[in-house]
């Protein structure tokens, strides 16, 4: 089966293979027409005769589960491949229906499918509506799953099926448009209750699987997980944000033309920012604010943090501050990590 568009040089986001996964990657692929002795067989062998009984109902919360869903064209295959690229057992296009089945069967493997992905596409006919209906029953197992929503702006989903000429799976007779406006009405609620959400309309794939890595790459998955993201405002806000912070109040290093080539990861240009007056008090009270609401947010179960910093053209400001603030957080033993969505788009 066809990958993302792009996927082995870093291009851009494509719809070509998403939501499946070709041989080569691994990943286990479940259409509705298979069962549940499909998916134990294919448990055994990767990991041996599994537990009949299950395990027991304490364990389960051990078993690190994270479902992944999302817009056609957002990525989902991408997301996917790089869970496998920090140790998930991925289970790609798996039915709803199935979902529990595949989760007492990674805990019957007795740790070794202790980790463990699973990937619903809607293009599955035994996708329901009631996603978050399937993850709550997965909780009342005795289960904790993490879901990953990824999504993209309708513009930037045109684009991508347009650019490898192919039909939205909802698309039916209407337009382009059309299909994925009822797929957005289908995953709404699913949308609002993710755990990570993020939007891919400004990543390639190399950034989205960096992403990804950096959350789920740790086998330490109890302290929050911070990301410092710098961004244009020019090219819009990032729908992803849990704080957006303003560096357009300090003096623009565009406007230096010894400056206005080189990007806020380089001394010089950081020197300017930080230099500049209320730079270094605009950082600290930020990085104090964020350490303070931390513990807060884990006690809430939010695992994942993004702190978006903007200025123009997410060049030059928000990333010196964004490098900065990362830097702080990580001093304050936090887990921090900058990435740049707008940096090499001028």
């Amino acid at each position: 089966m066809p990958r993302d568009a792009g996927a082995s040089d870093g291009g851009v986001l494509s719809p070509g293979g998403d939501g499946v996964s070709d041989g080569a990657d691994g990943a286990r692929d479940f259409t509705s027409g298979e069962y549940v002795a499909a998916l134990r067989d294919e448990v055994e062998d990767g990991f041996g005769v599994v537990d009949p009984d299950g395990g027991s109902q304490a364990g389960r919360n051990a078993t690190d589960l994270v479902i992944v869903t999302g817009v056609s064209g957002g990525g989902r295959s991408t997301v996917a491949r790089a869970l496998e690229n920090v140790g998930y057992y991925v289970v790609d296009n798996l039915p709803q229906a199935l979902l529990l089945d595949m989760a007492e069967l990674a805990h019957a493997a007795q740790g070794a499918a202790r980790r463990t992905a699973m990937v619903l596409d809607v293009r599955s006919h035994a996708f329901s509506t009631d996603l978050p209906g399937a993850v709550k029953s997965l909780r009342e197992r005795g289960f904790n799953p993490r879901m990953v929503f990824v999504d993209a702006d309708d513009e930037v989903l045109i684009r991508r099926f347009e650019s490898v000429r192919r039909s939205h799976p909802l698309q039916g007779a209407g337009r382009l448009s059309d299909g994925i406006a009822a797929e957005r009405k289908l995953l709404q609620e699913a949308r609002e209750q993710a755990d990570v959400l993020i939007d891919t309309s400004h990543l390639n794939v190399n950034q989205l699987r960096g992403r990804i890595e950096e959350m789920f790459g740790e086998e330490d998955t109890t302290q929050i997980r911070v990301t410092v993201l710098s961004f244009g405002f020019k090219y819009g806000l990032p729908p992803d944000a849990d704080f957006v912070l303003d560096a357009r109040f300090l003096p623009n290093p565009y406007w230096v033309p010894e400056l206005r080539e080189h990007t806020g990861r380089e001394t010089d240009v950081s020197r300017y920012v930080l230099g500049q007056r209320g730079a270094i008090t605009f950082v600290e009270t930020y990085a104090r604010l964020i350490n303070a609401t931390a513990p807060g947010f884990e006690r809430e179960g939010k695992r994942y943090l993004t702190i978006a910093v903007g200025c123009t053209g997410g060049k030059h400001r928000s990333v010196a501050i964004a490098e900065e603030l990362a830097r702080r957080l990580r001093e304050m033993r936090l887990s921090a990590s900058p990435q740049h969505r707008d940096l090499g788009r001028e």
